[in-house]
């Protein structure tokens, strides 16, 4: 069993109260001859400091069996009780050693009255019951702090693990659109699907690497939308447009990973395209650090089934890292989504972020 070692609080206890205790109990017991006899004062306060220094750390210990023994919330009252009476017996304890002590090294003929016997258990009584108040506060104080601690320990792996799962419905979802691309270009073009198989592979391998963090720089999420519009270029050629005016300053701001390319996408799978009716998608930066998609809207002759698991998965993701503001408007003419940037440190994969701007 480890020894018990004091706190800052409990030493501070010790070296503020234990001298008023001790000059104190020295003054009922012997008057103004503690004063003037400098026998007393040497050897019936430096006596007391020592007694009280041991029963000090018997208190401690004792203190500290109590907090464990009722720590929950529901045995506060058993807790306060067994401190009120542990009090109460170290107390009479020390101040009976303290005074038979003193009797026979300093005055053997000397035995103090019952008032006076009790008279130095209440100033001491008194006085212990303050640093038992300051003891149980700061007690009550830690707990708290721990209890914040772990809420906000579990309530980060909760959303870490919410986290993780939007980003496990990424890559599926992007890989089945993928390929039915591909299954359709090899039915039309052959030689289409070539290059659409062989750039369809450059942009997966850089989508895993973007998307291991959660978070990705404006920068590098521009940088594969253009890659990925190379894909939707392969497949629809003219029908589809886009146009980009970011400024720069932004480059350096974090967005969750993949929200392009899950707009564009979902630009690409709700209308319809043509080289007469092409499809034109914008994407730019706004005063207030917003990022704004744009895209007209032509409606197909047919929907396409839609459980809006794109769009939920970025609005999911902004409601996770507290970052309010993702808006998606639809006034029939353009379908217009508005992305915060956010400024702060790229996430890693055992952590979450949630710095604001």
């Amino acid at each position: 069993m480890k020894p018990v070692k004091p706190n800052k609080v409990e030493w501070m206890s010790f070296f503020v109260l234990m001298p008023v205790i001790a000059g104190a109990t020295c003054f009922v017991l012997f008057g103004s001859d503690w004063y003037a006899h400098l026998r007393f004062w040497l050897f019936g306060f430096g006596y007391m400091m020592v007694v009280g220094l041991f029963l000090w750390y018997l208190d401690v210990v004792l203190t500290r069996y109590i907090h464990n023994t009722f720590a929950a919330y529901q045995d506060t009252i058993k807790r306060m009780a067994a401190l009120v009476t542990k009090q109460v017996v170290v107390i009479t304890i020390s101040t009976t050693l303290s005074i038979v002590g003193m009797i026979q090294l300093l005055a053997p003929d000397f035995y103090p009255s019952t008032a006076q016997f009790w008279f130095s258990i209440l100033i001491a009584l008194g006085i212990t019951i303050i640093a038992m108040i300051i003891w149980e506060g700061d007690y009550i104080f830690q707990q708290w702090k721990q209890s914040l601690t772990e809420n906000e320990k579990y309530t980060r792996l909760s959303l870490q693990g919410e986290f993780d799962v939007l980003k496990s419905q990424v890559n599926p979802h992007f890989l089945f659109n993928c390929f039915n691309t591909l299954s359709a270009l090899i039915t039309e073009d052959k030689q289409k699907a070539e290059i659409f198989l062989n750039d369809l592979s450059k942009v997966y391998r850089y989508l895993l690497r973007n998307n291991e963090d959660g978070m990705s720089t404006l920068q590098t999420e521009l940088q594969f939308i253009q890659s990925y519009f190379e894909l939707l270029k392969t497949r629809h050629g003219d029908a589809i447009q886009l146009q980009m005016d970011i400024d720069k300053r932004y480059d350096e701001y974090l967005l969750p990973s993949l929200s392009l390319q899950m707009l564009v996408e979902n630009a690409v799978k709700h209308n319809a395209l043509s080289k007469n009716y092409p499809l034109h998608i914008e994407v730019f930066t706004t005063v207030g650090n917003k990022l704004v998609v744009n895209n007209n809207i032509q409606q197909r002759a047919q929907k396409a089934p839609s459980g809006e698991v794109g769009l939920k998965n970025i609005k999911m993701k902004y409601e996770l890292l507290n970052q309010p503001g993702f808006q998606v408007m639809n006034d029939g003419k353009n379908f217009t989504a508005v992305l915060p940037l956010i400024w702060g440190k790229v996430m890693d994969r055992n952590r979450v972020n949630y710095s604001e701007n």
